[in-house]
């Protein structure tokens, strides 16, 4: 049977999602809880696929992963788990078709990027973020990764303020390596009046202009959903996801915490 799982991480202690040697990844620890469970006995025998790899310090809430297992009864949220550590977890699984592929079948994907809400200007952001909509070579927003093509198409960018947050959604079929985080740094220097549309547009045109910008940083990126043209049929495990809370509530409580403390160690005038 061909098992789907969805999977949240977060990705702040990883080297990113795709396994790698000598150091800690999300692949790295799925694999081992998997085998230990005796779900697969390797990747490639059980044809893994994942949606898509994220840099290290990104995080996901609905990263999809697929593969072959003969024990459907172990291939789910709450068996997983448990040999997982609290910073990843799988909420949802299904049964798929057996050539289910959870990268080459995705029709798109949805990151989210949150950053403090200094002073930008919104209006500007949302107007310049109209001109990366539909499909353009982003070459200038991408990090080179061999001989991949850089040409993809943008569905949708939303812009908004959240309390003290920005929010920029971007929707796409896929996405280039670093590609979300060189938007958010183009968007952000038009912002705040460092760049203009005109730079933009130049930007999507790499035959002609070539800039290179640095992505904006990793720990305010998260992989929101991945979709895909024929209906899954999930199921939502409501113990996991209540259990992922308790583990990680913690965690918040401890980057309040530490977000005071930094605050007092601030010298103020």
């Amino acid at each position: 049977m061909r098992v789907a799982l969805k999977i949240a991480y977060i990705g702040t202690e990883f080297h990113g999602s795709q396994i790698q040697p000598n150091v800690e990844t999300v692949e790295g620890e799925l694999f081992k809880a998997l085998r230990k469970l005796g779900i697969i006995e390797s990747p490639k025998s059980a044809n893994y696929t994942c949606a898509g790899r994220t840099d290290a310090g990104v995080h996901a809430l609905e990263q999809v992963i697929a593969f072959d297992t003969d024990k459907p009864n172990l291939a789910i949220p709450r068996v997983i788990n448990s040999e997982l550590p609290p910073t990843i977890w799988a909420w949802a699984h299904a049964e798929v078709p057996s050539d289910f592929d959870a990268r080459r079948d995705a029709v798109s994907r949805h990151y989210r990027y949150v950053m403090s809400g200094e002073d930008y200007d919104i209006s500007k952001i949302r107007e310049a973020s109209k001109l990366l909509l539909g499909t353009h070579d982003f070459a200038n927003f991408s990090k080179a990764d061999g001989d991949k093509g850089t040409v993809r198409t943008l569905e949708r960018i939303d812009v908004r303020v959240d309390g003290e947050f920005t929010k920029i959604d971007v929707v796409g079929n896929s996405f280039l390596w670093n590609m979300v985080r060189k938007i958010v740094t183009a968007l952000t220097m038009i912002g705040n009046g460092v760049r203009d549309e005109d730079w933009l547009l130049q930007m999507l045109n790499p035959e002609i202009y070539e800039e290179g910008i640095e992505p904006a940083p990793a720990y305010g990126l998260t992989l929101m959903e991945v979709k895909y043209p024929d209906a899954i049929e999930w199921t939502v495990d409501s113990y996991s996801v209540r259990r992922a809370g308790e583990q990680n509530y913690k965690h918040i409580l401890r980057q309040r915490v530490m977000a005071e403390v930094l605050e007092e160690l601030i010298f103020k005038d």
